[in-house]
């Protein structure tokens, strides 16, 4: 039989269940609305009704899961599996997700934070393959980060390696997590629509999503494109400070960095130029997530691709 890994990548906007191979192949994929606002039970049931769903699926099929993989945000113990309020989680405080996962289903279980997970799926299998220290930045719900320091993730003392959102930028702005001017606050996907708001009041003082906002930049609306543009600045300072401390080869921007692209990187590579070291700015790329819109689905297997291998 094929052996293969159960994927869950857990957002606080949907959850996906995958089926992929060690390659990164992904064979199946299903999901649903997290909904975290009902609570935890609610979402656990949804979550194994998914897994239960693709198992069967695995065994109709002739192929053998042999882990059940978790990617999903911080802060988090990753080694026992147990998350700790994220804050787009809100309500799960000290859930332990992989023992119940693998009191369910009977399989292996490893968890790991989303942004070292897709910093895994760029380095092994997307624009990372080659590199040996890169950073990989999440920028969509929230804005968190993985590190691959020395062909190694890095994760810290606590696990809380990679908490870049969390970082103070400027005096005021929207209250994350307890802090406000935050980079999360300025440059997460939710900004796009705060900076739209602030910058255009007459316009879309009363509302405007940042779907919308990506939708006209991409249209070429002059509006949607200057807030691109502010958020990229803050996003390059950002950037610039992190550069100066890591020194990567590579840093690579997933979601909103692949939905934008160069309409948000060029605004935040100037921004990076102008901040950061000479030195380190010439040593580094920064890139839009080549696994593109896969990368959240083949991110999910490699909690386990990791665990496996290390064990």
């Amino acid at each position: 039989m094929t052996e293969t890994i159960i994927g869950l990548d857990i957002g606080g906007t949907k959850t996906a269940v995958v089926e992929g191979s060690c390659d990164g192949e992904i064979l199946t994929k299903r999901q649903a609305p997290t909904a975290p606002h009902e609570g935890f039970e609610a979402v656990f049931v949804r979550i194994c009704a998914l897994v239960s769903e693709a198992l069967a699926d695995s065994a109709q099929s002739g192929r053998e899961p042999a882990a059940l993989s978790v990617s999903i945000g911080g802060p988090l113990d990753i080694a026992r599996g147990i998350i700790y309020s994220p804050p787009h989680l809100p309500g799960w405080d000290a859930i332990p997700l992989r023992d119940l996962l693998m009191e369910r289903f009977k399989l292996p279980t490893f968890v790991e934070h989303d942004g070292n997970a897709g910093a895994i799926a760029e380095w092994r299998f997307g624009a990372g393959r080659g590199t040996h220290n890169l950073i990989f930045l999440t920028m969509g719900t929230g804005l968190g980060g993985g590190f691959i320091l020395n062909d190694r993730v890095y994760r810290g003392a606590t696990d809380l390696a990679g908490e870049v959102g969390h970082m103070r930028i400027a005096r005021t702005g929207p209250l994350v997590y307890g802090k406000r001017g935050s980079w999360e606050g300025y440059c997460a996907g939710p900004a796009f629509a705060w900076m739209a708001q602030r910058m255009y009041p007459a316009d879309w003082g009363r509302g405007i999503t940042t779907p919308e906002v990506v939708r006209l930049a991409l249209a070429g609306d002059q509006r949607a494109l200057a807030v691109v543009q502010r958020v990229g600045a803050y996003f390059g300072r950002g950037l610039a400070v992190l550069a100066d401390i890591i020194n990567p080869e590579m840093i690579v921007v997933g979601s909103m960095g692949v939905r934008l692209g160069e309409l948000l990187l060029a605004p935040a590579r100037r921004a990076m130029r102008q901040e950061a070291l000479p030195g380190t700015f010439s040593a580094c790329s920064l890139v839009p997530a080549a696994l593109g819109d896969k990368i959240g689905d083949i991110a999910a297997l490699c909690a386990a691709l990791e665990g496996l291998r290390s064990g």
